[in-house]
């Protein structure tokens, strides 16, 4: 295994997971403000699941969003 390419490979899929959840979230929560779901000034629980197929890996990651 070459760690290098390893390594970049983590960071370039990282990298789009982050880029695209940052829009989907931001973006469900301009359509909830738009329908009256949210006031702004709620704290939203999050959850990620991360799965890595053929290795069995499954790791879930807990947070929260401040809206204000």
């Amino acid at each position: 295994m070459d760690h290098d390419t390893f390594n970049m490979g983590i960071r370039k899929y990282l990298k789009v997971v982050g880029v695209t959840s940052q829009r989907e979230i931001e973006r469900a929560v301009t359509e909830a403000m738009e329908a009256g779901k949210l006031k702004g000034n709620e704290t939203l629980q999050a959850r990620v699941v991360l799965t890595v197929e053929g290795i069995g890996l499954e790791h879930e990651i807990k947070g929260e969003i401040a809206l204000e």
